[in-house]
Order: structure tokens, then sequence, then C-alpha cells
């Protein structure tokens, strides 16, 4: 193959650069845009003179009220999100075209990002805590200057001549709880949307990011609950509370639907504490799906108008569930699992080539055969670039799920062949492991799985693309012996001494509950082989080479499909009944078939698009030789895998008994201008490990938590 002159992909790398940079800067514009429109909203300025004149431009007869909205609230984070996946597409083309250097640079707003340790909050950086700060200060300040204008409007709340001012001023406050919660709903869904350019944008995961949907969950339901009390307390105290509870009105707010909403959303809310959800994994996890019906009934209280102000983060999150479901329906390929004697299995599949995926990605399974609606995270252990045909991941048994998948495989008659359904692999567009002079890495039993899909990639790295790695430092904490099998897993199932010896890595396990190595013989690891089964298919990605220009593509024409659909209902069936009077056709109706619209777009787009990609690849798989395809399912490995490890690792390693080990001691002296933390492991153990890194004892200590529980 010719290779592309130095020059020519200089100058093509720096075309790209300016590109992004360009989009980039665009999206900040109209992010920064919307949130002072978010601001200036409530203020008495823009309700009074800029939103009539808005409106007045909008105001169509095809959009009606809707125009306005969708043009303020719903269009600009959908315009962030297309241009997102074009940036993180270029991306993709930018890091092929150079060869992915990262510069070690200390940022000067490095300090910003150490944790802060908060009893309620869990691990923040001092960046959290302020956002945090700020979105609280913006709903203050909704609260408070909605509150100045509604007593300013009083009469509008004043429902009866005789209705004392302090009953009115209930409502007013229950009405205003009510919008304070909408823009908590606004952002509720972002964080748990998998497959979005929005959070990439940011630097984050869906993963990393599950704290603040949990954040803003709490808030949403507290802001709710007080709405519907408030209003509770009003009724009862004007001798309508009967009469009000059941009202369901053609025009305006639906009471009804609000009090199925809130008590679809109460049901959900209970089960998400801590105490109930660890307890009672299950239930949390079936109750969750209550959201759908939260959603509908929100919809039919407020109208499809209003709901097209939070409507952007629930759109992505649709096209992300509903690309998800479709993955799901298609069973993945499992080749092999191997048993380790301390209740732990590595399930192998088999991929396309064409699945790349960065260290420390997450993949959800499920298994029909024990269950078949729970779905489990799992960190993925392999590298895509050290083993581009298999992908791996670790379950430890710490359930009643993990048990019976551990008992199905660990029997002396384990199944010939598992069916099991992924989605995934999700993870960052990118990672900055190269950045430190130095990793240090803490884990405390199955903790130890993303820690080695770092390894095996940096294994890659430096002795394929001859980069410069870190040093490596991992301290594992264990139980028990049969734990240190774990370390077995540290170097991938085939080629297991591959570029080792060149990697500058160091491991320190700890036996915290043995005093002494046992004496008594181990039990060997053992690898299961299944039969392959035609219905099976490699994992792949969903949509593609190039699923983020599919992903843009697919959230900008499902959308263009919506406006035209909802633009000829409005303008043929609704228009010539209200004349955007707004008073006359029924609220409900209108947001029953908006909705309906809605869901046929999305579901026409995101199918349309998830088949042709797969049609795609299995074109491509057919132009593969059958060795190549199946060589992954058909070829045993030659040698003995639990012995390769320890040859390769006996040098590196030392073993501790009967104690912990000593974190603080052991981070404080580590040398090297920038020595990135890595902490995976029970509670305690992150805590532990942020509090060092933020107390300034050492300041090249730079914190990042890889934990992924919930």
């Amino acid at each position: 193959m010719e290779e592309k002159p130095v020059a020519s992909v200089s100058s093509s790398n720096g075309k790209i650069r300016v590109l992004r940079t360009s989009i980039l800067g665009l999206v900040i514009i109209i992010f920064v845009g919307y949130i002072f429109m978010l601001i200036m909203k409530p203020s008495s300025t823009y309700i009074s003179h800029f939103e009539p004149k808005i409106r007045a431009h909008t105001n169509s007869s095809f959009f009606g009220a809707q125009g306005t909205t969708i043009l303020m609230d719903t269009f600009p984070m959908l315009v962030i999100s297309v241009l997102g996946s074009l940036y993180l597409h270029l991306g993709i083309k930018y890091k092929d075209g150079a060869e992915s250097r990262e510069i070690k640079s200390k940022s000067i707003l490095s300090s910003w990002k150490r944790p802060v340790i908060m009893k309620w909050l869990g691990i923040v950086s001092w960046t959290e805590i302020s956002i945090l700060v700020m979105f609280i200060a913006l709903l203050v300040w909704t609260f408070s200057a909605y509150m100045h204008y509604f007593f300013q409007h009083m009469a509008f709340f004043i429902e009866s001549e005789n209705e004392k001012r302090w009953k009115s001023t209930l409502s007013i406050i229950g009405f205003t709880l009510g919008i304070i919660g909408n823009i908590c709903l606004l952002f509720l869904f972002f964080p748990v949307t998998r497959t979005s350019s929005v959070l990439p944008l940011l630097g984050l995961t869906s993963e990393a990011s599950i704290k603040y949907h949990i954040w803003l969950g709490h808030m949403t339901m507290f802001l709710f609950t007080a709405h519907g009390l408030f209003y509770i307390v009003y009724w009862a105290l004007t001798d309508r509370l009967v009469s009000k509870m059941l009202e369901w009105r053609k025009i305006g707010a639906s009471n009804v639907a609000g009090e199925i909403s809130l008590l679809f959303g109460l049901g959900l809310w209970v089960t998400t504490f801590p105490r109930i959800r660890r307890k009672m994994f299950e239930l949390f996890f079936y109750t969750h799906y209550l959201y759908i019906f939260f959603i509908i009934f929100f919809v039919f209280h407020l109208g499809f108008n209003y709901f097209c102000y939070m409507l952007p983060g629930f759109y992505l999150f649709m096209i992300d569930r509903l690309l998800r479901f479709l993955q799901s329906r298609q069973c993945a390929q499992l080749v092999s699992a191997r048993i380790l004697p301390c209740n732990t299995v590595e399930l192998n599949f088999a991929k396309t080539k064409g699945l790349n995926y960065t260290a420390t990605s997450i993949m959800f399974i499920n298994v029909p055969s024990i269950s078949k609606l729970q779905w489990h995270p799992y960190t993925i252990s392999s590298s895509s670039n050290l083993e581009p045909e298999v992908l791996s991941v670790i379950i430890k048994s710490e359930g009643s799920w993990t048990q019976k998948l551990y008992e199905k495989l660990a029997s002396p008659f384990p199944v010939e062949h598992l069916s099991v359904s992924v989605e995934g692999p999700y993870g960052p567009a990118s990672t900055h492991f190269l950045r430190h002079d130095k990793l240090v890495m803490v884990t405390g039993g199955s903790g130890i799985a993303p820690c080695i899909s770092i390894i095996r990639e940096l294994i890659f790295m430096n002795s394929t693309m001859k980069s410069k790695t870190p040093s490596i430092l991992l301290i594992s904490a264990f139980k028990n012996s049969s734990e240190l099998t774990m370390l077995n897993l540290l170097l991938p199932s085939s080629n297991a001494s591959y570029g080792v010896s060149n990697l500058e890595l160091q491991v320190e396990a700890y036996v915290t509950r043995e005093l002494e190595p046992q004496i008594e013989k181990s039990t060997p690891l053992r690898t299961i082989w299944f039969k392959a089964n035609t219905s099976d298919a490699p994992i792949s990605t969903n949509l593609g080479k190039f699923s983020w220009l599919w992903l843009g593509l697919i959230t900008s024409l499902s959308f263009i499909i919506f406006l035209l659909t909802m633009g000829l209902l409005t303008r043929f069936y609704i228009y010539p009944i209200d004349h955007n009077s707004f008073m006359v056709f029924s609220y409900s109706l209108q947001a029953l078939l908006n909705m309906l619209l809605l869901c046929i777009s999305l579901l026409v787009t995101a199918t349309g698009a998830f088949l042709w990609n797969k049609k795609q690849q299995i074109e491509e798989l057919k132009g593969l030789s059958p060795k190549l395809h199946n060589s992954v399912a058909v070829n045993p490995i030659e040698q003995e895998l639990e012995s390769l490890p320890q040859q390769c690792l006996s040098k590196t390693t030392k073993l501790h008994y009967g104690r912990r080990p000593d974190l603080r001691g052991i981070l404080v002296e580590q040398e090297g201008s920038s020595v990135g933390v890595l902490v995976c492991g029970p509670k305690s153990m992150r805590h532990d490990v942020a509090n060092i890194c933020s107390s300034g004892s050492a300041d090249n200590l730079h914190f990042e938590s890889i934990s992924f529980s919930w």
C-alpha cells in the first residue's frame, strides 16, 4: 500500500483541526445563548416585552404556539448534538491521520479537577461543585423572579372574589415549583444517554455521569412532589379538593394526568434510595421503567407545547434507547469462557475488526435463560487493538444473577451454547493515559477489570506504535488467595507474552484475610469452548464505521420528518378548528397525536439506519475468508493459559499477606511530574485514595475514579 506523504497528512490534519475548532466554537456560542435564554426567561422584561414579539413572529398556521417553543427550547440542544456528532467524527479521522499523540501538560485549572469528599454527594471535584452551585443559583433565581412577576399579576391566580390573598399565594408557590422542577427535568436524561455526542463533547461518559442523573432525579421529584402538595393544600382550603383532583380539562393543564404522573414518579423515586437499591436491586431495576408512564402522563398534564421545553434530552434518550433495543435483538457470538476458582468468569465474545473501543469501556449483558429483563453493566477487559477479533468481560459472582451464571458455566456439565444479548460497548471518546509519566492503579477484587483493559492497551501502544508509555504500578487488594488468579487475566488469552517485557509494570498484590500462602493445590483455570450457532453474530457497531455521522443524520432527519408531519397535522386538522386560539382543540388529543408522530419518525429513521448498516456489515463479513471469520471460534489456544502470565509477570509481582496496602505512604512517595491515580473498588477505598490526592501531600497526583457502581 502506498503511504501518503508526510506533508499531505500534516496539511489534512491541519484542516481537520481548524474545522473541529470552528465547530466547537459554534457549539459554545449556541450553548451560551441557550443558557442565557434560561436565565432571561423568568425576568419581567422577557415575559412582558421579548416573548410576545418572538411569539408574534413564530406563530404560524403550521406549528401554532409549538413553533416558538421548538425554536427557542428544543432546536438549540439538538443542533448542538448534531454538530457534536460531526466534531467527534472528525476527531476519529484526525486521530487516524496523526499518531494519537498526547501532550504532557499541566493545566492551570488542574486544581479544579482535584476531588472534594462530600458525605452525601460522593467524590466530586471543585469543578463539579461549582457547576452544581451555579445550577442551584439558576433554580433560586428562576423561583424568585417568577414569584415576583406572579405576585404583580396575582389577579390571574385568584379564582373567586372571596378568596383570600394568602390562599392564592399557595397556588403561586405550587405553580412556580412546577416550573423549577421542569428545569431539572430538562437536563435529567442527558447523563443516561449512552449513545450521544453531548457527553463526549464535555469529556464525560454516561457511566461517569450517573451521579448527575441521581442528583437531578432527586431534585426533580422533590420539586414535583412539593408542587403537588401545595396544590392539594390550596384546593382543600378552598373546599374544592375532590372536584379539582378529578378534573381532566380539555383545555389547559389536566389535574388527573398530573396526579397519575406524580404517582408513577413517586413509585420510581422511592426505590432509588441507596438502602433499597442495594438490597433490592431487581425492584429498583423494574420500577425504573415507570419513567415511560411518568413522561406520557406528564405530556397529557401540560400538553405537547410545554413538553417541547424539556424535549431535547428525552429525544436524544429515545434515539439511544431505540438503537440499544435493536442491537439487543441479535444474540452475540460467545466463543469461550474462562472459569476462575474465585467464583469469577471471563466471557470471550467474537467481534468484528471494525468495532473499536477505548480502554475502560463497558458493555451491558443480558442472559435470557437467567432473566429476560435484567441487564448488567461490566467493564471490558480486552483491548480492541491488541485483540482485534475478541471482546472480553470479567464477571465476579456477587449476587443472585451472577451466581446463577457462574453455576451454569462452572458445573461439571456446562452448557454447550449460551445465548447472550449485549448493548454497547460504551466508553470515553478518547483516553489520556499517555499524558502522565506514571500510572498508579488501585483496585479491590473485581475492580481490576478496567485496569486490565488499560494495561493491554498500553502493551499494544508500546510494542506496535512504539509510543512512549508511562510506567505502571498496580496495587490490588484481594480477600483470599483464590482471587489472585485474577492476575492471570492481565494478559490476553492469546499471545500472552506479547510486548509485556517492554512495559514498565510492577504489581503489588495484597491478600488481606490470610496471613500466609495456602499450601493446598489451587484449582487451575478452566476454559469452556461454546458451539457456534448460526443465529449468533460477532459484536459490531450499531451504525457502522461512521457511527457518529449516522447518529447526527438520525437526529436531524428524524426531527425534520417529525416537524413536517406535525406541521401538516396542525395546518390541515388542528388549525381549521382552533385558528391558533389555543382554547378550542383538546390539549390531550393534540399531545397524543404529536407523541405518535414523534415515535413514528424516530422508529422509521433509526431502524432504517440500523438495518442499512447491518446489511453492509453482513456483506463485508461474507467477503472475508471463512478461516478469518471463524478463526476465533475454531482455533483453541494451544498453550496452558494459567502458566504463561505467571511466567511473564513473576519478576514484577510481589505478594503481601495479612495486611492492607499503605495507600498514603505508597502514593506520596511516587516520583514524576505527573502521576495519574486510578481507583476502582469498594467505596471506602475510592474515598481513601481521593482524600490522599486532594490533601495536597503531593502536587503531582492526578485522581481519576473509574468506579462504575450505581
